[in-house]
């Protein structure tokens, strides 16, 4: 029974589509005229079946012409002009309609103007150099080397040649978030408009943390503050990570003056395309209740990863470097530096 329901749907969905693209006159003028041929060489040509006049019928309307069979009588060749005359009109509309509306859908996508169904996806606000390095560095993970990723800007075209990026253009309001299917996406990722001044930009950006919370209070929100007396309004909006660009790159620079050579490790750490990596992985069930010293020494010795916190399931908590004796929950989290995705998760089947 549901195949059924299926075919009747997609018929009529087909249907639908006919119409509103303004196809299904041209269709069924070309319907008819393939069948007054058809009808027209069965009835002047002896010895022609229907189905073989059907074939000559199309085979002439798309300009094939294989010539296995020939109209013999004048009125048959009179039915094969016309039907080539009009055929020739009639395809040629009908393949320029279908292929105007292909490009006018590309632009529609490149121009912004598009929805989308997306489940478990990445969504960006705003576009700039960081949003660019952003996507580079998500592209370069095996996990998201080509699963879907939107971008809402107020750019006027498709920034950067991704087919796996999708546009919506304009600010990050109820409707276009909408758009993006922000009830089905898995992390929002909120950026700063670098058109605006600090005040003004943090502000932006708290506003649309609490537009994405109140739709989708589950997803999962990244924000980039400028100034970290704003970390509290941003809070309040309910992100789940805040990171403030000027502080961080101030306070990394200061410990890489006094400490020479902290920024590198963290460069390697922060990148996806070389050297190691910073993974979340989840405690394997026989680990569950073990001290954290005696875990740390396992992970490192069946992976040669290294775990740098831990993060506690009930309220998001990350504990780094924790005490030796600190007791592992099979809810928690490991943070870990690894060359590789460890494989320890995979044991808690």
């Amino acid at each position: 029974m549901q195949p059924k329901m299926t075919l009747q749907k997609f018929f009529v969905q087909f249907f639908r589509f006919l119409q509103r693209e303004n196809l299904h006159r041209l269709f069924l003028i070309i319907v008819i005229l393939l069948a007054l041929s058809t009808a027209g060489l069965v009835f002047f040509e002896s010895g022609i079946s229907w189905a073989n006049a059907l074939w000559w019928s199309i085979v002439t309307l798309t300009t094939v012409g294989y010539g296995d069979i020939t109209p013999a009588t004048i009125a048959g060749r009179v039915i094969g002009v016309i039907i080539m005359v009009f055929g020739i009109g009639m395809l040629g509309m009908f393949t320029a309609t279908i292929a105007s509306i292909f490009v006018e859908k590309k632009l529609k996508e490149d121009r912004g103007m598009k929805s989308f169904d997306f489940e478990n996806h990445i969504i960006l606000c705003e576009w700039n150099h960081r949003t660019a390095d952003i996507l580079k560095e998500l592209r370069s993970d095996q996990r998201m080397e080509s699963a879907p990723i939107v971008l809402i800007a107020s750019e006027e075209m498709k920034p950067v040649d991704d087919e796996n990026l999708y546009f919506i253009k304009g600010d990050v309001t109820e409707e276009n978030l909408n758009r993006a299917n922000l009830e089905k996406a898995n992390t929002v990722v909120i950026l700063g408009d670098d058109s605006l001044d600090a005040n003004a930009r943090d502000a932006q950006a708290v506003l649309a943390t609490l537009t994405v919370e109140s739709l989708n209070p589950d997803v999962y929100t990244i924000v980039e503050l400028v100034n970290e007396s704003n970390v509290r309004h941003c809070k309040r909006a309910n992100a789940d990570e805040i990171i403030v660009g000027n502080e961080f790159s101030s306070r990394l620079i200061s410990r890489s003056a006094l400490d020479h050579g902290i920024s590198l490790v963290l460069s390697e750490l922060l990148s996806s395309s070389y050297g190691n990596e910073l993974y979340k992985i989840a405690v394997p069930l026989e680990m569950d209740g073990k001290k954290f010293i005696d875990v740390f020494t396992e992970v490192k010795r069946r992976n040669n990863s290294t775990i740098l916190a831990i993060q506690q399931k009930s309220d998001g908590t990350v504990i780094s470097n924790p005490a030796p004796d600190y007791e592992i929950k099979k809810e928690d989290s490991l943070i870990v530096i690894c060359n590789e995705r460890p494989k320890l998760e995979l044991s808690r089947s």
